[in-house]
C-alpha cells in the first residue's frame, strides 16, 4: 500500500519515535529530555556459550548444505579410522586457502569461489577467519546471493566459531548482497553488536527504502550508545530524504553540529542531498559553500539539486565552476549535464560534453554514453545517437531502449523494429520498457500488423504483463486505421482498471476520426480522473468545432471559465550559431521582427500557390484564444521564417516548442518543407515532426 509522503511532512523525529511501542522507561525519557541529550540505555543481554549457536540464516532452514561426494575407498586400517573419528582432526588447507586470498585480494571473486568449490566437495579442511574474510569479500564483489548461501553454510557446517569482527563482516555480506529477510534474522540473534553492527544494519534498511524501520532502529541504537559517528548520521540524513522530512533532516543537522561531523564529507554531500529533495534549494546551496573541501560528490549533489528543482542554467553554471575548480569530474557528473543539456535543448552544449567525456577518459563509459544516446535521440541526432551507439563496447537494456525510443520518435518505425529484433537476436532481455519503445516505434510509423505481433509475444514469449501504456499505443495503432470499435473493446477488455492513457489515446483517435459521440464518452471519463487538467478540455472542444457542435463547444468553454482553467500563450524556439532565439505567437520583440513576417507572408503567398488555405478557428492544448487571431503568425511559423533567413540554403532547421502543433501550422511548414527543399524537424509537446517534400514522418496522426 502506497502512502502519500505529504502526510508525513510535518512529522519531526519525535514523532517517528513516539509513533513505535517502546517500553515506557524510552518513553519518559523522550519527553523529559532532547532527543540528543546524554542519556544512555543498556539491554539486557542474552549469555550465549557458543556464538555460533544462534547464528540463523534462511538458506540453512531450507536444507541447504554443501555439496559432498559420495564416499571413497580407503587404506586406511580400522584403527587408523578410529582414531581419526575420535580426535575430529581436520587437514590443512594452506594452498587452497592462501590462493583463495590471494585472488580475493586481486578482485579476481569469481575465481576465488570457484577454488572455494574444492573446500566445498572434499570437506573436513581447517579454514581459517582471513580465507572465510576474503570468501565474504568476494560474495560481496559479485553480488551473488547463491554465492552468499554456499559459504555461510560451509561455516555453519564447518563449525566456524565467528568473532565480532567476523559476525559483522558476515551481516555485511547478507545486507550488500540486498538479502536483508536474512540479515534482519542474523542481527537480531548476535550475542554481542556493537556500532559497526548497528550501523550495517541500518544502512541496508535505508538501502533498500525502508525508512521507518531505519529510524526505529536508529532510536534504540542512540538509546543503547548514546553516540554515532559520522556515517550514522549521513545514513539517517538520507532517510530522511528519501522520507522528504526536512524538519527532521534539520534535526540531524544540529546533531551533527552538536557532534562535531558538521563538516563531515559524508555528512556533508548528504545533508545537500536532502535539502535538495526536500525542496530546500538555498540550504543545499549553504550546505555547499560550508564544505571545508568540496568534493566531486559534493559538486555532483548540488549540481544534481539544481537540475532536480528545474534550474537547468544554474546546474550548468556549477558544472563550469566545479570544472574551472580543477576538481576531478566522473562519469556521474557528464551524464547529468547531458540530461540538462537536453531539457536546454542544446545540441552545443551536449558536443562540449561528449567531447569532455572522451578527453577525461570515459569514452566508453555505458551509462554517460547512454544518456549521450537519448540526448541525441531526443533532439533529432539519431545518427550520432546511433554512431555513440554502436561506439559502446558494452550495452545494457537501457543502451537499446534509448536508441529504439529514438527511431520510434522520430518515426522510423522499421528501424526500431529491425533494432528490436537485434537486441533479442543478441541474447538481450528486453523489459517493459523496451516493449513501450517498440510499440510506440509501431505506433508512430503505423505498422499495424508488426505492432499487434510484437504486443501478443510479450506475455507470450517474455513473460511481461502488458501495463496500461503499451495499451494505450495499441488503441493509438487501432485509431490511426479508423477501427475505433475495436479500440474501444481493447480498453474494456484490459484486465485492470483503464488509465487516463488509455482513455487519452481514445479521445485523440476520436478526434482524427471526428467521431463525437465516442469523443464525448473518453472526455468524461477523463475529466472524472483529471478535472484540472486543460488538454482533455480543449480535445473535446476541437472535436465539437469540427462537427459544428458551436452550442457544446461554448458550453465547455464555460467549464474552463468555472474551473478557472487558463489556456497559457505558447512558445517556439530555435538554436542558430549556438544561440537559441524564442517567439510567442504574434512576437514582435525580436530585433529581426520586420524581416520574419516579410519572410513568413512571402511564404504563404508562395505556399498558397500549391493548395495552401488558412484552417479555420482551432483550440489546442495550453494555448491563448487570442492567439488564434493570429493565425498566421504563430510562433511556430515565426521561428521557421527566422531560421531560413539566418542559415544557409539546404540546411535543415530544427525547432522545439512547449504545445502541440496545430493543424494550419502543420499543413503550412510540409508545404513550406516542399517549396524551399528543406527538411525542418519540429518537437512538439506530443512527438517529432520530420517535413520533408511535402509530407510528414507522423502521416498526419498527433
Amino acid at each position: 500500500m502506497e502512502i502519500s509522503l505529504a502526510c508525513y511532512q510535518s512529522i519531526s523525529l519525535d514523532k517517528i519515535q513516539n509513533s513505535f511501542r517502546f517500553p515506557s522507561s524510552i518513553h519518559e525519557v523522550f519527553r523529559t529530555k532532547p532527543l540528543f541529550s546524554d542519556y544512555c540505555f543498556r539491554f539486557n543481554r542474552r549469555k550465549c556459550g557458543n556464538p555460533c549457536d544462534k547464528i540463523k540464516c534462511f538458506s540453512l532452514e531450507q536444507g541447504l548444505q554443501p555439496r559432498r561426494p559420495k564416499p571413497k575407498p580407503s587404506r586406511n586400517t580400522d584403527s587408523d579410522l578410529k582414531e581419526t573419528e575420535e580426535t575430529h582432526v581436520k587437514r590443512p588447507s594452506v594452498g587452497i586457502c592462501s590462493q583463495i586470498e590471494k585472488l580475493a585480494f586481486c578482485n579476481r571473486y569469481r575465481e576465488a569461489l570457484e577454488l572455494f568449490e574444492i573446500l566445498e566437495l572434499e570437506g573436513g579442511f581447517d579454514v581459517g577467519l582471513s580465507t572465510y574474510d576474503a570468501l565474504v569479500s568476494a560474495c560481496i564483489g559479485l553480488g551473488s546471493v547463491r554465492a552468499v548461501k554456499r559459504v555461510f553454510s560451509y561455516m555453519i557446517s564447518n563449525g566456524f566459531e565467528p568473532d565480532q569482527y567476523m559476525s559483522n563482516r558476515v551481516l555485511l555480506m547478507h545486507v550488500k548482497c540486498g538479502m536483508m529477510i536474512d540479515a534482519r534474522s542474523l542481527f537480531d540473534e548476535m550475542p554481542e553488536r556493537n556500532l559497526v553492527s548497528w550501523n550495517t544494519i541500518i544502512a541496508g534498511l535505508v538501502d533498500v527504502g525502508d525508512y521507518f524501520e531505519a529510524f526505529r532502529l536508529f532510536l534504540l541504537m542512540w538509546e543503547e550508545f548514546s553516540d554515532c559517528g559520522s556515517r550514522t548520521i549521513a545514513t539517517m540524513i538520507r532517510a530522511s530524504a528519501g522520507l522528504e522530512l526536512i524538519s527532521v533532516g534539520r534535526q540531524l543537522h544540529s546533531a551533527a553540529v552538536k557532534f562535531g561531523v558538521g563538516e563531515d564529507i559524508f555528512v556533508s554531500c548528504a545533508l545537500i542531498d536532502m535539502y535538495s529533495k526536500c525542496g530546500s534549494i538555498e540550504d543545499a546551496q549553504w550546505a555547499f559553500d560550508e564544505m571545508p573541501e568540496k568534493t566531486t560528490v559534493g559538486w555532483n549533489s548540488i549540481i544534481a539539486g539544481y537540475a532536480l528543482h528545474g534550474y537547468s542554467e544554474e546546474a550548468l553554471s556549477m558544472f563550469y565552476e566545479m570544472r574551472d575548480s580543477g576538481v576531478k569530474m566522473d562519469h556521474f557528473t557528464f551524464s547529468m549535464i547531458i540530461r540538462i543539456s537536453s531539457r536546454l535543448a542544446s545540441v552545443e552544449y551536449a558536443k562540449q560534453v561528449h567531447a569532455g567525456l572522451i578527453r577525461h577518459g570515459f569514452g566508453l563509459d555505458i551509462v554517460a554514453n547512454t544518456a549521450l544516446v537519448d540526448f541525441y535521440s531526443k533532439w533529432g541526432r539519431v545518427e550520432d545517437a546511433k554512431h555513440v551507439f554502436d561506439r559502446m563496447p558494452c550495452k545494457n537494456t537501457i543502451s537499446w531502449n534509448a536508441l529504439i525510443a529514438g527511431y520510434g520518435n522520430h518515426g522510423w518505425g522499421a528501424e526500431a523494429v529491425e533494432l528490436f529484433e537485434q537486441m533479442l537476436r543478441e541474447k538481450m532481455r528486453p523489459n517493459h520498457v523496451t516493449f513501450l519503445a517498440v510499440l510506440s516505434a509501431c505506433s508512430h510509423s503505423r505498422l499495424f500488423e508488426r505492432g499487434w505481433e510484437i504486443f501478443q509475444s510479450m506475455s507470450r514469449d517474455h513473460k511481461i504483463k502488458p501495463r496500461a501504456m503499451h495499451y494505450a499505443c495499441m488503441i493509438e495503432l487501432l485509431g490511426q486505421e479508423g477501427l475505433l470499435d475495436e479500440a474501444f473493446a481493447l480498453i474494456r477488455g484490459a484486465p485492470f482498471k483503464p488509465t487516463a492513457n488509455m482513455w487519452a489515446a481514445l479521445l485523440t483517435a476520436s478526434r482524427v476520426n471526428v467521431n463525437l459521440e465516442l469523443g464525448k464518452y473518453a472526455a468524461e471519463k477523463l475529466y472524472g480522473m483529471e478535472p484540472e487538467k486543460l488538454s482533455n478540455y480543449v480535445v473535446l472542444l476541437n472535436i465539437y468545432h469540427q462537427s459544428g457542435k458551436l452550442k457544446e463547444a461554448a458550453g465547455v468553454l464555460q467549464t474552463l471559465r468555472r474551473k478557472g482553467l487558463r489556456m497559457l500563450p505558447v512558445c517556439s524556439w530555435i538554436e542558430v550559431n549556438k544561440q537559441s532565439h524564442v517567439f510567442l505567437s504574434g512576437d514582435k520583440s525580436h530585433v529581426q521582427t520586420n524581416e520574419i513576417y516579410e519572410k513568413v507572408d512571402s511564404l504563404v503567398h508562395e505556399i498558397s500557390k500549391h493548395g495552401y488555405v488558412p484552417k479555420e478557428k482551432t483550440l489546442l492544448p495550453d494555448v491563448d484564444e487570442q492567439e488564434q487571431r493570429i493565425l498566421l503568425y504563430h510562433s511556430e511559423k515565426l521561428a521557421v521564417a527566422f531560421g531560413l533567413i539566418n542559415t544557409m540554403k539546404g540546411s535543415p532547421l530544427q525547432i522545439v516548442q512547449n504545445h502541440r502543433i496545430c493543424n494550419d501550422c502543420h499543413n503550412a511548414i510540409k508545404l513550406i518543407a516542399l517549396v524551399t527543399r528543406r527538411e525542418i524537424v519540429v518537437r512538439d509537446a506530443s512527438r517529432f515532426h520530420h517535413f520533408k517534400d511535402g509530407s510528414c514522418s507522423c502521416g498526419d496522426y498527433w
